[in-house]
């Protein structure tokens, strides 16, 4: 599933692309009952359409779930950003105080790394 409920604006690259956030959808279904939201790009087509591509589908555990706010770059090409719930799950009702993370470019996708854990 490729998200629902974009919430924060969205962003470009360089060539172009748009890259944005759901808080919900994704396809893990571990957020209470519902998906825990993922993270997207949207490549123009030259007839004027776009293509979508999730790069990241939460799943509420320790990578994070509902992605509120928006994107950033940095110089490399990594985009960063908060998640609502996720993380540490001792903490915050149980559901996890949200995450900072960075998502790389690789070769085969793109690759999550969680840079903080929020303890509430």
């Amino acid at each position: 599933m490729d998200g629902g409920q974009p919430e924060a604006g969205l962003i470009f690259d360089a060539a172009g692309n748009l890259y944005g956030t759901t808080y919900l959808g994704g396809g893990s279904g571990s957020c209470g009952g519902v998906d825990c939201g993922s993270v997207f790009k949207l490549a123009s087509n030259p007839d004027g359409s776009w293509t979508e591509t999730t790069l990241h589908s939460f799943t509420g555990g320790t990578d994070g779930g509902r992605p509120f706010a928006g994107l950033v770059f940095d110089a490399a090409g990594n985009l960063y950003g908060t998640t609502q719930t996720g993380g540490d799950s001792g903490f915050c009702g149980g559901d996890g105080c949200g995450v900072v993370f960075k998502l790389a470019p690789t070769s085969s996708g793109w690759s999550e790394t969680v840079l903080h854990s929020f303890l509430g």
